[in-house]
């Protein structure tokens, strides 16, 4: 029984050492490339020095439809100076492509998948957020429901 117990734990340990690495304030957000819903490339590097919101959220997770108009408040208000990219982690592109119709998005949607989430260590929960400060490094990331006005105060100290 021990040396069964023990293959499983040395069949384990590759699985955890392959798992992602979370990024943390202060690290290098992970440039991509990749195609938005209007067809348009969407490069992240290309919006070094403004500020940049990554959003991972789905169209089947009540928060990320709630929060929805008011990232797109924010991205009004903060024109010129702050830049969303909206990552839609849908099994299926048809029912992110229904919720992009649904909002007068102002800002690109991309289709994301595990591959791409793990650019970013791992999307664990929805919404996931990180703000990229002007230089390219995660300012702050947030998993999940955040306090009101967390989010707010976070991008006025960082378009500032």
């Amino acid at each position: 029984m021990r040396g069964f117990v023990l293959l499983l734990l040395l069949l384990a340990v590759p699985a955890f050492a392959a798992a992602p690495t979370p990024l943390k304030p202060g690290a290098q957000a992970p440039d991509f490339t990749k195609a938005s819903f209007d067809g348009k490339t969407v490069t992240l590097s290309a919006y070094r020095g403004k500020v940049v919101l990554v959003d991972f959220w789905a169209s089947w997770c009540p928060p990320c439809v709630e929060e929805a108009p008011h990232l797109i408040a924010l991205q009004k208000a903060n024109q010129g100076k702050l830049q969303i990219i909206g990552v839609s982690m849908d099994d299926k592109e048809a029912a992110a492509r229904k919720m992009g119709k649904q909002f007068p998005f102002n800002y690109p949607l991309l289709m994301g998948d595990a591959k791409f989430a793990t650019l970013f260590g791992g999307v664990l929960g929805m919404p996931e957020l990180f703000l990229i400060g002007r230089d390219g490094k995660v300012l702050k990331m947030w998993r999940g429901e955040m306090k009101p006005g967390e989010l707010d105060r976070a991008i006025k100290q960082a378009v500032s």
